[in-house]
């Protein structure tokens, strides 16, 4: 196991009727700016509890976060906790509105000239406001994480930064906010959150038995709990346990001390940016792919997860069906697994493996996948 730091700070608060301890948490803070998204919150009922939890304390609001949240659209929010002097910025949703919190909280307190070079050159943030937030969308694990990404699509990017500075001061996670989410919603989640996982243990091996089976509890959970979310929507113990997944999955716990992998999220990110795609759509499209692309650099962890996940035998005969059993369960899920279920055909992506290479060198865990490689990995995912 590699040496490591792990810390942090966000407080969880989770289970039924927890908007009700939002005066508590925030009783340190004098001006909110709740955020949130495209009015759901408001259908669903979560919009009059969080308002109600608040009341007494100067909120104020902004609402019309899109997924994929746009650096324009952010910087607009910037502006209005300037001038308004805001001390505390609650995000209430998914992951997207946390995302665009998360940079707002960074800009308004950023000393450069321009934010956007804390996403593109990766300019520090050395402090920024403090951030909450009530989760209505488990997938992306941004209520426990330092991580955030934006895109500007003047410039058709899609990019992400990672600091401690914007972890959560609290995250509260109810699961009955999450009744109310589409099929469509919720197949995005359980996938976005398993791939998750596969960044961080789908590599090679470095002793590291805690954080592997940490990381195979989390998708044997993911595969049991997410078929029957898509029968039983409203069954609270299912949506209970895929929130708490979605949390555990990308809270920098699994992948202390191991190698990362996220070749698929970069892909992913630039088929966003490029077509439009859910980000979880892409991972379901990409991974498959990356598997069997890196099948002989990942083979002793593919075997492993072959036999631990999926319960194949564990030699290397058995790594083509652990392939297949991850795509079929992401299209049970509802996510298609190839481009060509988009009408995205392979010369429409020439292109995207010469901008992640020029960005950010090879990519991927031995740091070998440079743009022929993303070349064929995205001619493996065009099609079965």
């Amino acid at each position: 196991m590699h040496n490591f730091t792990f810390f942090n700070k966000t407080r969880i608060v989770f289970g039924r009727n927890t908007i009700a301890s939002l005066m508590d948490l925030t009783q340190p803070y004098h001006k909110i700016l709740m955020v949130y998204g495209g009015g759901s919150i408001k259908r669903n009922g979560i919009y009059a509890r969080v308002q109600d939890a608040l009341q007494g304390k100067t909120v104020l609001e902004f609402g019309g976060i899109l997924p994929n949240p746009e650096y324009e659209f952010c910087m607009r929010t910037v502006e209005i906790c300037i001038q308004e002097n805001v001390d505390f910025i609650l995000s209430v949703g998914g992951g997207s509105v946390l995302d665009a919190v998360k940079f707002v909280a960074s800009a308004v307190r950023y000393k450069g000239e321009d934010p956007w070079d804390i996403l593109e050159k990766g300019a520090p943030v050395s402090e920024a406001l403090p951030i909450g937030c009530v989760l209505t969308l488990p997938a992306t694990g941004s209520e426990m994480n330092m991580n955030a990404v934006i895109s500007r699509q003047e410039k058709g990017q899609k990019l992400a930064f990672s600091s401690s500075e914007v972890l959560p001061v609290f995250s509260i996670l109810d699961p009955e906010t999450t009744f109310s989410l589409s099929p469509h919603q919720t197949g995005n989640g359980v996938v976005d959150a398993f791939v998750h996982v596969m960044e961080q243990y789908l590599t090679y091996p470095v002793n590291s038995p805690v954080q592997d089976r940490f990381a195979e509890g989390i998708l044997l959970t993911l595969i049991e709990e997410g078929p029957k979310v898509m029968k039983t929507p409203d069954d609270y113990d299912v949506r209970a346990n895929i929130m708490w997944c979605s949390t555990m999955a990308l809270n920098h716990l699994i992948g202390s001390g191991v190698v990362q992998d996220w070749t698929t999220h970069m892909i992913g990110h630039e088929l966003t940016a490029r077509f439009g795609l859910d980000h979880a759509r892409t991972l379901a499209v990409v991974l498959p792919a990356v598997m069997r692309h890196q099948m002989k650099q990942k083979r002793e962890k593919l075997i492993q997860y072959g036999e631990r996940v999926w319960n194949l035998a564990g030699n290397e005969d058995a790594i083509d069906s652990a392939i297949l059993k991850t795509r079929a369960f992401f299209e049970q899920m509802g996510l298609p697994t190839t481009l060509g279920d988009y009408h995205i055909s392979v010369p429409e992506c020439y292109g995207i493996g010469r901008i992640l290479v020029e960005r950010n060198g090879k990519i991927g865990e031995r740091r070998d996948i440079g743009q022929s490689e993303v070349d064929a990995i995205l001619k493996l995912a065009a099609s079965v």
